[in-house]
């Protein structure tokens, strides 16, 4: 508990031992009435101040100036009737301060929970100086500057590690609990824990741009966009408030006029009674309050799943989410080649394998990344001489003194080696060895792990249709849709093709929002254009941070369900706020006009109902796993 919460509960405490006290003691008259008069300014004089303060800064109507007027009020009237019966005005201030002490405990276990999730802030940086490190301010490192990280310790900054290897704890960022190893001359990011080995990382960014810096800013103003459910109660209040003043006004003056005219006994206490709990029953507490806080406990209930939401806005229209659209590369696939299957070969496999190897030995194309890592070893480029790239086609080369072409069809046709055609999707390598023809090695990008599960878990979310974007061939692409079970898939797509083609998906689509899901590096036209632009694998991504309205900080596709589930989760939750709040207080104001309701229902009308609605809004920071 903070000081505040500590003194608000003290003061609860000691009004309600007063009260309890004064009503078993034998005190009547003025004694009486100043005895209820202390209790009430221990428990009700910040809400005093607060309304008049309202009223000198033309804030005049709301809950502050509700409760004082409504509490003063009763206070007036029993003095004016002599009854005595002063508790109820004290009843009133003293559980609506149980209110707002419950909700600040809330709000701020919330915040607690999103800093405890969230806590990548680094303290400090060490610089080595002297063979002595010492602690500076991250903001005072400049950019390649050398930083020296220990074990247990935060990276502070962004950077390329120069010396040490290490195992990385990346949770606070992705949500997920398992390690990462790192080596010499592997990028790092800010917030991660160094779980290992000590560090050496030359910085690359300063300290104000790296991941972390982003991060915290893009959580910490989250709240600033506000969702249209956030923008109606803000209008609803403002509306609301000062209407039901007025019609507490008339119901106190009117009625009773009304009565005088006809000849009938006035009743003005009756009827002011029922206007002050009509006061009471109407402070839209509950609105006002758990509407930002669900939305609040939602973006916080993402951020420690590694889900970054940019707004409460956001997490609205990711809700309506009927239509995805899925960029391949990097999103679906892990944008990395890797051999998948050896056909037709007229020798041993591996042989095939290491041939084409060293054939490619010299090349930085991923397809010849692709086959040195199949080779498994480091090639020895002694055994290789006479290389000859031809572009569009392979290369040549001579190994052990042998002709070795290494390419497509058309390399074939030029070396007059007979080929095989193949029927698998993916790139096609064939391999001849002095003019004969040796086989073919299909290479093809790999289906990241939850891939398939990802395309299930949305369409039982209630994702309509699922498109993907693709700038590969239109087998290859088919081929991926096909075992993923996507919906639609359009291939040989150009950049700007991928923007024209949201674009006519929007036109076309008949409800919810479209939501284009990219790696954040090449898609930040797309992402932008889209309802909702979701970013994954962007951990460091300066380009998927700015384009994107959700974040997603690690690859996995699991986490865009997740991210849709959480949403729906949250909207759920606001809109049985706003449902069984104003349904009570529309149920209450009615029976508090007719007579039918006391100051204590009216006290339920609005603290009640305010504590059962937030206690139903912190349900949005729990996320089930899927």
């Amino acid at each position: 508990m903070t000081k505040k919460q500590k003194k608000m509960l003290a003061r609860i405490l000691i009004t309600a031992v007063m009260m309890i006290l004064l009503m078993m003691l034998p005190v009547s008259g003025i004694p009486q009435l100043i005895l209820y008069l202390i209790a009430y300014i221990i428990i009700g004089y910040d809400i005093l101040l607060k309304a008049f303060r309202g009223i000198l800064n033309g804030r005049v109507f709301d809950e502050n100036f509700l409760m004082a007027i409504a509490t003063i009020g009763a206070f007036a009237l029993a003095i004016y009737e002599q009854s005595g019966e002063y508790s109820e005005a004290i009843a009133v201030m003293l559980f609506y301060q149980i209110g707002e002490l419950f909700q600040s405990y809330a709000v701020g276990k919330s915040r607690r929970s999103i800093s405890d999730l969230m806590d990548i802030r680094p303290d400090y940086a060490n610089i080595e100086s002297n063979g002595k490190l010492t602690q500076v301010s991250p903001d005072d490192v400049e950019i390649g500057s050398i930083i020296v990280v220990q074990p247990d310790e935060k990276i502070p900054i962004d950077g390329t590690i120069e010396e040490g290897t290490s195992t990385l704890n990346t949770s606070a960022l992705t949500g997920e609990s398992l390690p990462r190893d790192v080596h010499t001359g592997d990028e790092v990011i800010s917030g991660c824990i160094n779980m290992t080995g000590l560090l050496r990382i030359r910085t690359t960014k300063a300290f104000g741009e790296s991941t972390v810096s982003k991060i915290l800013d893009l959580v910490e103003n989250a709240s600033s966009r506000k969702s249209k459910s956030e923008d109606f109660i803000s209008k609803f209040a403002r509306i609301y408030t000062p209407v039901v003043c007025f019609s507490a006004l008339a119901l106190a003056v009117i009625p009773p006029v009304i009565r005088l005219i006809m000849g009938l006994p006035a009743e003005f206490s009756d009827w002011i009674y029922r206007a002050l709990t009509f006061l009471v029953i109407s402070c839209p507490c509950a609105l006002v309050v758990s509407i930002p806080l669900s939305f609040f406990a939602g973006i916080g209930g993402a951020s420690k799943e590694g889900i970054l939401i940019k707004g409460s806005n956001y997490l609205e229209t990711l809700s309506e989410t009927k239509y995805i659209v899925f960029d391949k590369t990097g999103t679906l696939t892990e944008g990395s080649f890797e051999v998948n299957a050896i056909h037709h070969g007229t020798i041993d496999n591996d042989k095939l394998i290491e041939i084409a190897a060293l054939a490619e030995s010299a090349s930085s194309h991923p397809i010849s990344k692709s086959l040195q890592h199949a080779y498994g070893k480091e090639p020895d480029r002694s055994r290789v001489s006479d290389i000859s790239e031809i572009s569009g086609e392979g290369v040549t080369a001579t190994v052990d003194g042998h002709s070795v072409a290494v390419g497509n069809k058309k390399l074939m046709q030029r070396v007059g080696s007979e080929y095989i055609s193949c029927h698998s999707v993916g790139t096609i390598i064939h391999v001849a060895v002095d003019g004969s023809y040796c086989g073919h090695i299909v290479i093809s990008d790999v289906i990241k792990p939850h891939a398939i599960e990802s395309i299930k878990y949305l369409k039982q979310s209630g994702i309509e249709k699922t498109i993907m974007l693709s700038g590969d061939s239109k087998a290859v692409a088919e081929n991926v849709a096909e075992t993923l079970g996507i919906d639609e898939v359009h291939g040989e797509l150009m950049p700007d093709d991928k923007v024209t083609k949201v674009e006519e998906l929007l036109e076309k689509k008949q409800s919810g929002k479209l939501a284009f899901v990219g790696d954040g590096i090449n898609d930040a036209p797309v992402l932008s254009r889209a309802d909702i632009g979701i970013a994954m694998g962007a951990m460091g991504s300066d380009a998927a941070i700015e384009a994107a309205d959700v974040v997603l900080m690690d690859d996995d596709p699991l986490k865009i369900s997740k991210a849709i589930k959480i949403s729906k989760k949250c909207l759920r939750i606001v809109k049985e706020n706003i449902v069984f709040a104003i349904g009570v207080k529309l149920i209450c104001l009615a029976l508090g006009a007719l007579g039918m309701a006391s100051m204590w229902l009216a006290i339920f009308a609005d603290v009640g109902v305010m504590v059962l609605a937030v206690l139903n809004a912190i349900r949005a920071l729990f996320v089930k796993k899927l």
